[in-house]
């Protein structure tokens, strides 16, 4: 699997990539040549998972969600096939016991000495901005004690844009920043101030590295206003005021304003 992985990278897709997005690439010193590490970035598009890969001198296995994995038909036959062909890992966002075994998975491809690409946002931007970091990277860097190296991805926002069906071939560019060692944070209890402080830190370093504008949300929460907010409104809904039914419900209304003023 992993001649597969360098060919495609060196002689089938590689080649091609480089010549539509003419990548440029910062910071390569940064990267360990051995050894675990946590590859940290900014998630704005699917092929940043390839990018990175392509511009990095080892492989990065990244940690995918699971739905490529699970498709039906041809098509998820083929999906399938290219992301484990690719190095990557299915990932359960769902929490419990399927994200347990993502960070188990996460675990045993650094505890085997490999660089594990993740994205601590946890899903793309919706619109370019960084979002807040979720707390599982930093179960991962504790419990691994591996280095994690931040890394921008600019530009793939502008690959292809909401709304916009064929792709824009335009220059893409990567940036590694200094590793960040966490182990002065060894023997301390694991609690969620914790997660969150490690989680902080990197995402400070991706904002840092990216100049993205910073928004103290999660993305997944985002993403779903603005999904519920595109859905069309049901007919009652879009009566005019003085249609709609008085008394009781104008009361209850102040009262709400009250208690939120």
């Amino acid at each position: 699997m992993l001649v597969f992985y360098w060919f495609l990278k060196r002689v089938v897709a590689g080649p091609i990539l480089r010549i539509l997005f003419r990548p440029w690439v910062r910071g390569l010193d940064n990267l360990p040549s051995d050894g675990p590490a946590i590859i940290a970035g900014n998630h704005n598009h699917f092929m940043d998972s390839i990018f990175v890969p392509l511009l990095a001198p080892r492989p990065v296995v990244y940690l995918a969600k699971k739905d490529y994995f699970t498709g039906r038909g041809l098509k998820g036959a083929v999906t399938r096939w290219f992301f484990k062909l690719n190095n990557q890992l299915p990932m359960d966002r769902a929490g419990g016991s399927g994200s347990q075994a993502s960070l188990e998975s996460g675990l045993k491809v650094l505890r085997e000495g490999n660089s594990l690409g993740i994205y601590p946002e946890g899903t793309r931007s919706p619109d370019g901005k960084l979002y807040r970091g979720r707390t599982g990277i930093a179960r991962l860097v504790l419990e691994s004690g591996a280095p994690v190296i931040p890394v921008a991805i600019i530009g793939t926002d502008q690959i292809q844009p909401p709304g916009r069906l064929i792709p824009k071939f335009r220059r893409v560019g990567i940036v590694f920043g200094s590793a960040m060692d966490f182990s002065k944070y060894e023997g301390l209890p694991t609690d969620r101030f914790l997660l969150r402080s490690v989680t902080d830190e990197i995402m400070y370093e991706i904002l840092r590295l990216s100049g993205q504008e910073y928004v103290d949300k999660y993305a997944s929460t985002v993403k779903t206003k603005l999904l519920t907010s595109s859905k069309p409104k049901k007919a009652e809904d879009r009566k005019p005021e003085d249609e709609k039914p008085q008394g009781s419900t104008g009361a209850k209304d102040d009262q709400a304003q009250s208690e939120t003023d």
